[in-house]
């Protein structure tokens, strides 16, 4: 698949399930699916991961943009040879358009993936996860595989 087909699905399976869960659930209000592990909790979180930076809505939206550019600039400087490497950064971008969409549209991101023991998230949140796992992994892979060595300035990225 394409960058934009895998960043896109990302941001319509995002957007499709705020949307839904904000049909079905009132703020603050918990669904248990698997009570005590599992639940749907709808939270509107004004700020970055853990709610850090509450309210400043003009700092993500700039940051946002920014990293956004910079996605793309590195995925297209990436050799074909790194596929995963190119869809994890479509997965980066899917997620940080859909979070970028909360913030323009409500001031705040839409969360609602709640596993009780962490932070409640969003699939947009989880695409940037791993997104950053699977870049991290190729790029270690990536690396083996070609024989780069520690001292190898340029790493194994274009050869």
């Amino acid at each position: 698949m394409h960058f934009f087909t895998w960043a896109a699905v990302v941001l319509i399976l995002d957007q499709l399930s705020k949307h839904l869960i904000q049909r079905i659930i009132a703020e603050g209000e918990s669904i248990p699916i698997l009570p005590g592990v599992f639940h749907l909790t709808l939270y509107k979180n004004p700020g970055a991961a853990f709610g850090i930076f509450a309210y400043k809505t003009n700092l993500f939206i700039t940051v946002t943009i920014i990293v956004m550019i910079i996605i793309i600039f590195f995925y297209l400087k990436l050799p074909k040879s790194m596929g995963l490497a190119k869809i994890s950064l479509a997965l980066q971008f899917g997620g940080a358009a859909g979070n970028f969409i909360d913030r323009i549209l409500h001031g705040y991101v839409v969360d609602f993936i709640d596993f009780r023991v962490w932070p409640v998230f969003n699939i947009a949140d989880s695409a940037i996860v791993i997104g950053v796992i699977l870049l991290c992994w190729d790029f270690f892979i990536q690396r083996e595989k070609e024989g780069c060595d520690e001292g190898d300035k340029n790493g194994c990225v274009g050869k």
